[in-house]
């Protein structure tokens, strides 16, 4: 089997028209994940190489875009890409009502509020995986309180949640992964928490590229195992499912 697979698809998705990436393993896939990207507009891209390496463990791995500068800050295409999971997944052999909603930065903060918030028509992911993402403020009302607010308050039933942070992460401080672990623990949400030497884009197997003004596939050695450990935690996250 290949280290790194190649994504074997992409297809629009919703009314919206946004594109998404489909990664699939070889045979019949383990688990799924929704992975959502952070706040950069349309950089599903930047999760090609994560996605990846999570499907070469078995996983079918969906990569949508979605832009947070639209009016409703982008919730209309993160419901349109829930709303293909559940009707598409099944195509390449997922199962929707056992994904793992998996999110990087301010897509990490998205599906902490999709897990705490009250169920969209019914579906609620199995599992949530937070990478390198800000769970004790929030300035988007739309996701409701900070994370760490939200869950001490929040009726919906504890999923359990699967968090990675670099240490030298200068967009998002490994605070806000380290203070809002033994909180959760506490409101009774089972939590594994992991930490890598790493900085932001490391934890999605990425490098920021200041020419590009982007990231691109990470070649430094401590970004690659970040990614590698990341995408060893979706694969676990998908397996207790």
């Amino acid at each position: 089997m290949n280290d790194v697979m190649e994504k074997s698809a992409t297809v629009g998705y919703g009314p919206s028209g946004k594109l998404l990436d489909v990664h699939r393993p070889h045979g019949r896939p383990t688990g799924t994940v929704l992975l959502w990207h952070g706040r950069g507009k349309d950089e599903r891209d930047v999760l090609a190489s994560l996605a990846g390496q999570a499907a070469a463990l078995g996983l079918l791995v969906l990569v949508p875009d979605w832009r947070s500068d639209e009016p409703d800050g982008g919730w209309t295409h993160l419901h349109e890409s829930v709303d293909f999971l559940r009707a598409r997944a099944a195509d390449w052999g997922g199962d929707p009502d056992r994904a793992v909603l998996a999110g990087w930065s301010l897509g990490a903060r998205a599906a902490m509020a999709t897990a705490l918030r009250p169920a969209r028509d019914g579906w609620r992911p199995a599992a949530v995986v937070g990478l390198a993402g800000n769970y004790l403020t929030s300035s988007d009302v739309r996701m409701g309180p900070a994370a760490i607010d939200d869950i001490a308050v929040t009726r919906q039933a504890p999923v359990p949640l699967w968090l990675h942070h670099g240490t030298a992460d200068a967009v998002v401080d490994v605070r806000s992964a380290r203070e809002f672990t033994p909180f959760a623990r506490a409101c009774g949400w089972p939590v594994s928490y992991t930490e890598s030497q790493g900085d932001h884009a490391g934890v999605v197997l990425a490098e920021y590229d200041p020419g590009l003004g982007r990231c691109r596939p990470a070649t430094a050695e401590h970004a690659v195992r970040a990614g590698r450990t990341t995408a060893d935690l979706l694969a676990e996250a998908a397996a207790g499912c």
